[in-house]
């Protein structure tokens, strides 16, 4: 009898904490997204409950104005990393809001490699490779029908061929989580 006790025990709290664990609110392990605005996509990994890696190849668009060149649009690939960590998940899921698809608010390091721009006259007005390193605070809000936004943004410095400087870094983007 004294055997017996604890096994019912043991059953009984079981599915109880296991109920607990799922209620405590994580990032995604694979979240797979297509952007609208600049035409890309975009995987996000998560690493234990607040990290992520969020990998994405878009397009850019470029405006430049000049006296003697003019005006000129440019548009070149570009490649996006962030280091994401999440920090207000408990808070969202508390308040009764949704936390699934990363819908939370992060911080995060931003590292974004510009390519050479596929339809500027190089004669004119040469377009070269750059590489910007930068802080980020953004959110993320994935809503009913898996429909998606994202704003990021901080101060970066960015690097390229002919000059360095302190540059202004801002990522919004709209589209759809895909999968799941």
């Amino acid at each position: 009898m004294k055997l017996l006790h604890p096994f019912v025990l043991l059953l009984f709290f079981t599915p109880l904490t296991k109920t607990i664990a799922q209620d405590i609110p994580s990032v995604e392990k694979n979240l797979f997204k297509i952007n609208l605005l600049l035409p890309g996509v975009v995987y996000e990994h998560g690493f234990k409950t607040k990290n992520t890696l969020y990998s994405e190849i878009s397009m850019g668009i470029g405006y430049q104005t000049s006296s003697f060149q003019g005006n000129n649009w440019s548009f070149y690939p570009t490649i996006n990393e962030q280091f994401r960590h999440y920090y207000n998940l408990e808070k969202r899921a508390g308040k009764g809001k949704r936390t699934a698809g990363n819908s939370g608010n992060f911080y995060g390091l931003n590292a974004i490699y510009y390519f050479e721009s596929i339809n500027s006259n190089t004669y004119v007005s040469p377009s070269d490779p750059s590489l910007t390193i930068a802080p980020v605070w953004g959110f993320q809000r994935t809503y009913k029908h898996k429909f998606n936004l994202n704003l990021n943004g901080g101060v970066g410095y960015n690097v390229s061929k002919d000059e360095n400087e302190f540059v202004p870094v801002l990522n919004f983007t709209l589209g759809w989580v895909i999968g799941k």
